[in-house]
């Protein structure tokens, strides 16, 4: 662990210092849909600050209860989003993606094709409505190392949210092997007479 943050009662953030490469994670607990655009506004503009002064050499994570539905209709945002995402955006999948584009992130759980069972994040206490409402994001620069996103529903975690886990393999590109040039003499040269007598000591 190479840093600890508590940010507010809505972010927090962790650095981890890896063999080949360092890590920022930021988990996030967004404002609802419901709530008023200040509170919105400010909770995006904190996330926006911590984002910038992570390291720009880090693998950078931002995930965490967003409270947004993003859907699985990505035109216009295709480096952003794939077309496995669950639902229909609303107002707060529209700042979480418009968010992802700024800053180069990629949202996982719409990328891998799942059943629902597997991407839906949250139940209400009614078991009527179900949403995929928890999201994982990685920069762009990571987004081959991302292997998948998956909801584990049988995670007994107390909470009408289920636990969402991430696979992620870090591929590092091979080094060139640097040739190192021979001198080759031509040593046929030195049956000249004068040639040898000029190396002669």
């Amino acid at each position: 662990l190479l840093e600890w943050k508590p940010i507010s009662s809505r972010l927090i953030k962790i650095r981890l210092k890896g063999k080949h490469i360092n890590s920022t994670i930021i988990q996030c607990y967004a404002p609802t849909n419901d709530n008023d655009e200040e509170t919105k506004d400010s909770f995006y503009e904190q996330l926006q600050v911590e984002l910038k002064n992570a390291p720009g050499h880090d693998m950078k994570i931002v995930m965490g209860d967003m409270n947004a539905k993003v859907g699985n209709d990505n035109s216009g945002y295709d480096r952003v989003m794939g077309k496995h995402g669950c639902g229909v955006m609303n107002e707060n999948g529209e700042r979480l993606v418009e968010f992802c584009a700024s800053n180069d992130l990629v949202i996982g759980g719409t990328i891998f094709p799942h059943k629902d069972i597997h991407k839906l994040t949250w139940c209400s206490p009614n078991g009527r409505d179900r949403n995929q409402i928890d999201h994982l994001m990685i920069n762009g620069t990571w987004r081959h190392s991302l292997l998948d996103v998956r909801v584990r529903r049988g995670a007994d975690a107390y909470s009408d949210h289920h636990l969402v886990t991430a696979k992620l393999r870090v591929k590092l590109r091979r080094a060139g092997i640097r040739k190192i040039r021979k001198e080759h003499f031509d040593i046929v040269k030195l049956q000249n007479p004068r040639v040898k007598n000029s190396f002669t000591l």
